[in-house]
């Protein structure tokens, strides 16, 4: 690199070292040297974080498996990355460049999650085991994002060890095989924790309140011995197989449906009814709802709002009744919470924050036409027991698309539209429109206010786009996480991150709460 040190300007060229340039040129060398310098230096530096975090997996006692396959994939993907170093970015090295920085956060988010996992004592991994174990799947997502990009960077012929780590089908086995194993190992060592003394004793020199932590425990037991939510398949339910409750009262009710609370399966769940006039014919929503079940399945997450399937009551009478069964958050929505009474500290503002873009990001990164979501605010989140923020609103898709009497398509509210949609009306929804709509949500669970309350369109206007100004937030909304929320904020959409790389920050937001 010493070739950049030296040089002396003649006219309009520059001589290094006896080579003879034209100013832009030596400028356009310049500037491809620095940049090969910092992407050696980013390589040099994912490789010794992906070493560590290695490392760092063979400490867990929880989640072993799990952990295990994480380093795996990590490996495969360093190999990757010294391959790069070998050959260069590649036909299009700035894409390659961008996953060298993703990957580089997403290995920091994975250091910080499994440095506290495999450093607290083991009874404290056990209680935690449920809340790490939802992340591996999403740490796994975001290691599959990078290595699509540094895949680039290769000829065809040299893809194939990346894509047989990293291909869907694959993925998706290992990592049910291993959620089970987990499962059953989990099981044994909280069934230790409940009958042993010792084990009582030993969670009483960790936390203060003994009892609720043993209550947690005999929680989690039960609820390991229970059929999983996500294991239950989506499909057509007979009327037969729902309990209501009695007398049959709506929780909720929408201009076009009503929600009830009832039973299948022994879950709890929400049934949504509408109310209104049907034109379609039950064979024509049974023939699209067989359609989407295969896409909903690609998408099931803990922050997203389970679907069990449709019901058809009197399907053959002049007026047949539709009802969607679906996963029952005690909380309601997001907005309700955020407009009751609860008790949301910055670490659990934080946590639902990253609840929320976990659930988005899945989304996004779902097939073609469930790419986006297309109408995001915070009416369209629910909150579950422990506040746990799942993704919800758009039901079965087009199932409940070809239930409308007259398609109204999906837009944001005016709050919650992009600078771009305001100004025109004829601007394409993506996903950078979506994630503006996303960053008024988070600032929603920042201040717990309602977004240009009080605004007339053109009001809003007047502040989005003509004084591009931002709604402040709260005077002691954590710096990291209020940069975060400001971005996804930003007028410009070049400057939105992307869910995962939101996700990634977040994690480390979250993860700094937990340290302190």
């Amino acid at each position: 690199m010493s070739w950049r040190l030296g040089g002396v300007n003649i006219g309009t060229t520059k001589v290094w070292f006896g080579f003879v340039f034209t100013i832009k040129q030596a400028t356009l060398l310049a500037e491809a040297a620095d940049t090969l310098y910092h992407v050696m230096d980013l390589l040099d530096t994912i490789v010794g974080i992906a070493e560590k975090l290695y490392s760092l997996c063979e400490e867990v006692k929880a989640n072993k498996k799990r952990a295990m396959r994480l380093a795996r994939r990590v490996s495969a993907l360093t190999d990757t990355v010294e391959a790069v170093k070998v050959h260069g970015l590649g036909d299009q090295p700035q894409l390659v460049e961008r996953g060298l920085r993703e990957l580089k956060l997403t290995l920091e988010s994975a250091q910080d999650v499994v440095k506290k996992y495999a450093s607290t004592s083991c009874l404290k991994r056990i209680v935690r085991a449920y809340d790490f174990g939802d992340e591996f799947a999403i740490l796994s997502e975001r290691l599959n994002d990078a290595a699509q990009l540094l895949s680039l960077a290769f000829a065809a012929d040299q893809r194939d060890k990346l894509d047989r780590v990293f291909e869907e089908v694959r993925r998706s086995r290992e990592d049910k095989e291993d959620t089970e194993s987990d499962r059953q190992e989990l099981q044994k060592l909280l069934q230790l924790a409940e009958e042993t003394k010792e084990s009582v004793d030993a969670v009483h020199e960790v936390v203060d309140e003994t009892k609720r932590d043993v209550k947690t425990i005999k929680t989690m037991l039960e609820s390991l011995r229970t059929p999983s939510i996500h294991l239950q398949d989506i499909r057509e339910i007979r009327m037969e197989e729902l309990v209501f409750n009695v007398p049959k009262k709506p929780f909720m009710t929408t201009p076009t449906s009503e929600v009830f609370k009832g039973e299948f399966s022994k879950f709890t769940v929400a049934i949504k009814r509408y109310t209104y006039p049907i034109s379609t014919s039950a064979s024509q929503v049974r023939s699209t709802f067989n359609k989407e079940v295969e896409t909903m399945k690609r998408f099931e997450s803990p922050n997203i709002l389970r679907m069990f399937g449709i019901c058809v009551q009197d399907e053959n009478g002049p007026n047949p009744t539709f009802l969607i069964v679906m996963e029952y958050c005690e909380k309601g929505s997001l907005k309700q919470v955020l407009d009751g009474n609860y008790k949301l500290p910055w670490d659990r503002k934080s946590r639902m924050c990253l609840d929320a873009a976990q659930g988005l990001y899945r989304l996004h990164q779902s097939e073609e036409k469930f790419k986006v979501h297309g109408c995001i605010n915070s009416g369209k989140f629910l909150v579950a027991v422990g506040y746990r923020v799942k993704l919800g609103g758009f039901e079965l898709a087009k199932t409940e698309t070809s239930l409308r009497k007259s398609a109204s398509g999906k837009h944001s509210i005016l709050c919650y539209s992009s600078p771009q949609q305001l100004q025109s009306i004829n601007h394409a929804y993506d996903k950078a429109c979506e994630m503006y709509s996303f960053g008024i949500v988070l600032w929603e669970i920042a201040t717990r206010l309602a977004p240009f309350k009080g605004c007339s369109h053109s009001e809003v206007y007047q502040k989005v786009c003509e004084e591009k100004a931002m709604e402040p937030l709260p005077k002691d909304c954590p710096r990291q996480l209020g940069e975060l929320i400001n971005a996804c904020r930003s007028f410009d959409a070049f400057h939105r991150p992307t869910a995962g790389v939101l996700v990634d920050k977040l994690r480390k937001v979250v993860e700094q709460f937990d340290e302190d």
